[in-house]
């Protein structure tokens, strides 16, 4: 959103990066609390299974990997299309996002 308001933006853009970063925040989230149960602490490079041994409400707790997974899905593709009207300007912004979103750490 920084960066739309900084290039000088419209309204109806910066709102559009705005419900892009939402869906890609929330996307990155699912995906580390996903990463956090099926990835060994070797792997990612931090203490695996914290938020389970502190029992925490994270979305494969209450709807299981796959689902969650699938939702992650979801939110990448909602956020992408918020982006379609910005055409290839935004294709750097929609490869960061599908790195935070497909990386195994």
């Amino acid at each position: 959103m920084s960066g739309g308001i900084y290039a000088g933006a419209k309204e109806s853009e910066v709102k559009k990066l705005r419900a892009f970063g939402r869906s890609i925040g929330l996307a990155f989230q699912i995906v580390d609390d996903v990463l956090d149960v099926t990835q060994t602490s070797e792997q990612l490079g931090k203490t695996a299974g914290k938020d389970t041994a502190a029992q925490k409400a994270t979305y494969p707790a209450l709807f299981g990997i796959e689902e969650s997974a699938r939702k992650a899905d979801a939110l990448v593709s909602a956020a992408f299309e918020e982006l379609e009207s910005f055409g290839e300007r935004a294709d750097t912004l929609k490869e960061l996002a599908r790195y935070l979103v497909e990386r195994k750490k």
